[in-house]
């Protein structure tokens, strides 16, 4: 092995060292919602009492007490500014994150392994608010999401849509001649199919495509690459080989922010309800916001499982819940469906 062998596996630990250091800030900034005040002496003593038990050799006491009472001012720092906490479904770097980052810049964006995780932690109070993808352009509703909703307390306080960019991404260094194998989320690879093709890439499926990034950097298998966002190269220091490989243009996701409290004043909302299966029921309800000239942006039906209701139909119109034309709209639709349930009135967003 030889010097530049050797500053190269410096520099890998180094990344591992900052990405786990952002990882236990996250944590801290989660511990504050569950805390009556920041500063703990207990808690710090026994962080700095257990770290020095442990014999690592060349790390001498003096540096790791040192090195760890600056991670705790750090984190007492963080825990002290006015910084909200977003949940996202995914590893860093998600497009759920990229979409966060748009709509709430300079704040922290917290992973979730599961989106039921977000709404039970926005619920608990742990998270200012969380961002869930509701749907795509090209792969439709996403079904977890939608259920989700219809069950949750939460409300819709905002949406971001955002054009789905695809990345080809590798390690700093690496010849894209030699690339032979592309990784990513199979939704992904099937949008740059024929990018895929025609540059005779072997397709290996991923469960995420940030997943995929940090795993090409922290691994660094041969003549690979990945597929993923923008975002990515940044947050695991890999390269962009080729920007913006997607088939489709218009690939959007739509994205809705949801937190505990009512959105004060928008000029788009959002609703859910069922209606009695038989025929004409449906159109019923639609006939409602067409007399009353309000215009529908979504009309989407999620599959039910129960013997009464077959449907739930999530719809979107233009106005504002404030206006008496709208309320009226809604007593009447509340009154002709089976169920119903108002999620939430917000700022419509333009696609950028």
């Amino acid at each position: 092995m030889d010097l530049n062998e050797l500053r190269q596996k410096i520099d890998d630990i180094d990344f591992e060292i900052l990405k786990l250091l952002k990882e236990r800030m996250e944590l801290a900034l989660q511990t504050k919602k569950l805390k009556l005040k920041v500063d703990d002496s207990s808690r710090e003593n026994e962080i700095l009492r257990r770290i020095a038990q442990h014999d690592l050799s060349l790390l001498s006491s003096d540096f790791l007490s040192g090195l760890f009472g600056q991670i705790i001012e750090e984190s007492k720092r963080q825990q002290n500014e006015t910084r909200m906490l977003i949940g996202f479904q995914g590893e860093h770097g998600a497009f759920s994150e990229a979409a966060a980052r748009k709509y709430l810049p300079h704040q922290a964006y917290i992973p979730f392994s599961e989106f039921e995780e977000i709404f039970q932690s926005i619920e608990e109070g742990i998270l200012d608010c969380g961002i869930v993808p509701v749907e795509n352009s090209l792969g439709g509703a996403v079904k977890e999401v939608n259920g989700l909703l219809i069950k949750s307390s939460l409300f819709v306080v905002g949406e971001v849509p955002l054009r789905i960019r695809h990345c080809l991404l590798a390690a700093p260094g690496s010849d894209y001649k030699e690339i032979k194998v592309v990784y990513s989320h199979p939704q992904a690879l099937v949008q740059c199919k024929s990018f895929i093709l025609r540059n005779k890439l072997e397709a290996r499926p991923y469960y995420d495509t940030a997943g995929a990034a940090r795993m090409l950097a922290r691994e660094k298998p041969k003549a690979a690459a990945a597929i993923s966002s923008e975002l990515c190269s940044s947050l695991y220091n890999l390269e962009i080989i080729k920007a913006g490989i997607e088939d489709n243009e218009s690939n959007i996701t739509r994205f809705l922010i949801l937190g505990k409290e009512p959105y004060q004043e928008g000029n788009k909302c959002s609703l859910v309800f069922t209606a009695p299966h038989k025929a004409g029921a449906l159109f019923n309800v639609l006939k409602v916001f067409a007399e009353a000239g309000i215009n529908l942006t979504r009309i989407e039906s999620v599959p039910m499982i129960s013997k009464e209701i077959h449907y739930a139909f999530f719809t979107d119109f233009q106005g504002s819940d404030r206006d008496p034309n709208v309320q009226e709209v809604l007593e009447k639709v509340q009154k002709q469906a089976l169920t119903y349930k108002f999620l939430g009135c917000y700022k419509e967003e333009e696609i950028t």
